[in-house]
């Protein structure tokens, strides 16, 4: 089964998050997904969530969650989620090795 790897400056970064009381601790998590748009075809979607939805799939440890759902993993299946802060710029970003072109801001890919 192909997985969806929560890096460890992503874990430090949604923990931050949490502690901050942007979500809830027991339950709650990312939810990581592909939809249709952007400059390059798909685009990657990110929302705070109460729980999994039927048929996500869960990842990270225990005090931190990503659901990813399954239609989702076809684009995302080895997929790294990391979190990068640098001078320009900071946020989460999907290191996607299923992504054959990316748009600049990164957020659109195709396969």
């Amino acid at each position: 089964m192909i997985d969806f790897v929560v890096s460890d400056s992503a874990t430090a970064r949604l923990l931050q998050m949490i502690s901050a009381g942007d979500l809830l601790p027991s339950t709650g998590g990312l939810r990581v997904s592909v939809r249709g748009g952007g400059c390059s075809g798909l685009t990657y979607a990110m929302d705070w969530v109460s729980g999994p939805s039927e048929g996500d799939r869960t990842f990270g440890n225990g005090a931190v969650r990503v659901y990813v759902e399954q239609k989702s993993m076809l684009f995302l299946g080895g997929s790294e989620l990391v979190f990068d802060s640098g001078l320009m710029s900071s946020g989460f970003k999907i290191q996607n090795p299923n992504a054959k072109t990316t748009c600049g801001c990164g957020e659109s890919f195709s396969t």
